[in-house]
């Protein structure tokens, strides 16, 4: 009975295992802390491949567009059918266009435009990094004496943050799109008063402004994060399965965290 008794004395505790997992957070954070200070540095002084940045931004940015034009259509859509019945209850059809673009141009369209990314290009770049360290073409750029954050990391991350830029400009612009028709439709609101509810002075540059700064630190935290998690990887194709799963969670937690205190920040 002793001997049955032993394994159950040496489990780690409930202690050991919190601790366990702060050191590994806190690991994690360290190492993309330091590979963004390498990135940042590259970067501040050109030392980075200008046609693997030509390349990315087309495969992340250009074919981004048509699942961020869906995305923002229907995210308008939906923020008009919840202020459908506030504005119908008090009547209030010029403020639609506020209610709708107050938090579709601070919240929902950056938001919800560096989800749909992280799913597509953080994952994608996960993988793409993770597999070239497993068929140890990493180890062959640096025999070659070519520097990897410049090749692939830096390029990829100005790649990652413009794409993701630009995408919440393209989705502000179709959001409010979607709201004006669908408010038309649904509401019998037209798209000359939701617009003129939308610039009437309740909402200012201030605002789009806000949105725009957080879809840039959303694509820092979701570019660093995609790298360190590929460039880190081990086991084997297994480990480039968790390491694509750690990067869609680690960055989707950054996101809404980062979120909160640029919100705060900013007014």
């Amino acid at each position: 009975m002793s001997q049955a008794a032993q394994p159950a004395e040496n489990e780690p505790g409930f202690l050991h295992n919190v601790g366990t997992s702060f050191l590994d957070i806190a690991g994690t954070a360290g190492g993309i802390g330091v590979l963004g200070f390498k990135v940042l540095w590259r970067i501040v002084t050109f030392r980075f491949d200008g046609l693997e940045l030509l390349r990315n931004l087309e495969r992340m940015g250009v074919r981004s567009i048509p699942i961020v034009i869906v995305t923002a259509l229907f995210t308008g859509a939906i923020m008009v059918l919840q202020a459908a019945p506030l504005v119908q209850r008090f009547g209030a059809h010029g403020l639609l266009g506020w209610g709708a673009g107050f938090g579709t141009l601070r919240e929902i369209a950056p938001l919800l435009t560096a989800l749909m990314i992280n799913g597509r290009v953080g994952a994608n770049n996960t993988a793409e990094l993770g597999t070239m360290v497993v068929t140890e073409q990493i180890d062959a750029l640096r025999v070659l004496a070519i520097d990897p954050i410049s090749f692939l990391v830096a390029p990829r991350t100005i790649a990652i943050v413009t794409t993701l830029f630009l995408s919440t400009v393209f989705a502000d612009a179709l959001a409010l799109l979607g709201a004006a028709y669908a408010g038309w439709g649904l509401l019998g609101v037209a798209p000359k008063v939701f617009y003129n509810g939308l610039t009437s002075g309740l909402l200012g540059i201030g605002d789009v402004f806000n949105g725009l700064v957080k879809s840039v630190v959303f694509g820092i935290v979701m570019a660093l994060a995609s790298c360190h998690y590929g460039l880190t990887v081990k086991g084997g194709a297994p480990g480039v399965g968790r390491a694509v799963n750690a990067t869609v969670v680690a960055s989707a937690a950054g996101i809404f965290i980062l979120d909160y205190f640029v919100s705060f920040t900013l007014p």
